[in-house]
């Protein structure tokens, strides 16, 4: 049995292929990122999927991409924790990245690659492997036009009274914004940056208000100068996205491509069903 993951910071979707690659199962788990999550929990989270864990021993190969997986590391970190629990199985880890870039781009060609969804990253894919310009700090110092950040801007705009009256009401009546409430998932809870991002649906439902808007295009273009532009070529090869983000302000992510010379390439919400593709393509 082959495992194939691909593990953002909230979630982690798992498809298990046969040897002739028919697909036996997809599950879902709560992410694997190192970043936020210790052995302990790794584990538990593994152990409380009923399909993974009662076929742990089943597993041959396990294919793991990873938000958290960018260094070394980490890498081993995780190649760790799954060796210990699938006893039987060649364990190959990367980071989340390598996934965007298989599922966006199965043929392999030169391109950029970006994800956006409760993290963001951004890197150059050559054909066969990723350079990062930029080593991403975590969700705290960077995460630029991620679900997290914009929960964060949302959250600020709320508490130093700068989002409009007719939102402000809204944006109460849907969340709880007691102040004890908000420190306490930031600073007690596991996983604050998917508590922050949980704050981007509000963003996507009201992105045509002039207020939301002006946000998602002011860190779009944030995005674009911090992350795309810093590669030489960025003009001359497509930008695939994947993400949640991405995926559902997909017109809005035109609109300032375009306005910077970059060609917007395919977009997709999950990478895990375009890896089924190029696993078996390679």
């Amino acid at each position: 049995m082959k495992l194939l993951v691909d593990s953002g910071a909230t979630k982690a979707d798992w498809i298990a292929l046969d040897e002739q690659g028919n697909r036996l199962f997809t599950t879902q788990t709560l992410g694997l990122s190192p970043e936020v999550i210790d052995r302990k929990e790794a584990l538990e989270r593994l152990e409380a999927r009923f399909d993974i864990s009662n076929n742990r021993k089943e597993v041959t190969s396990l294919y793991f991409y990873g938000a958290g997986c960018g260094t070394d590391r980490m890498k081993k970190y995780m190649k760790e924790i799954f060796e210990e629990f699938f006893p039987n199985a060649q364990v190959s880890v990367k980071e989340d990245t390598y996934a965007a870039a298989y599922a966006t781009n199965p043929s392999n060609e030169k391109a950029i690659i970006c994800i956006l969804g409760t993290g963001s990253n951004c890197s150059y894919f050559d054909g066969k492997e990723l350079h990062q310009k930029v080593q991403s700090l975590g969700y705290i110092a960077m995460d630029d036009c991620s679900g997290n950040r914009f929960g964060r801007d949302l959250i600020r705009a709320y508490y130093f009274g700068k989002m409009p009256e007719h939102l402000a009401k809204i944006f109460q009546d849907e969340y709880n914004l007691e102040p004890d409430t908000i420190k306490h998932n930031l600073y007690k809870e596991p996983n604050p940056n998917a508590y922050l991002a949980t704050f981007a649906k509000f963003l996507i439902q009201h992105k045509d208000d002039t207020f939301i808007k002006g946000l998602i295009y002011d860190a779009m273009q944030t995005f674009v100068d911090n992350y795309i532009t810093q590669y030489d070529n960025a003009h001359d090869v497509p930008v695939h996205f994947v993400g949640s983000i991405a995926f559902y302000l997909k017109a809005e992510l035109a609109e300032v491509l375009e306005k910077n010379n970059l060609k917007l390439g395919n977009v997709l919400r999950r990478p895990i069903d375009g890896l089924i593709e190029y696993h078996e393509l390679n």
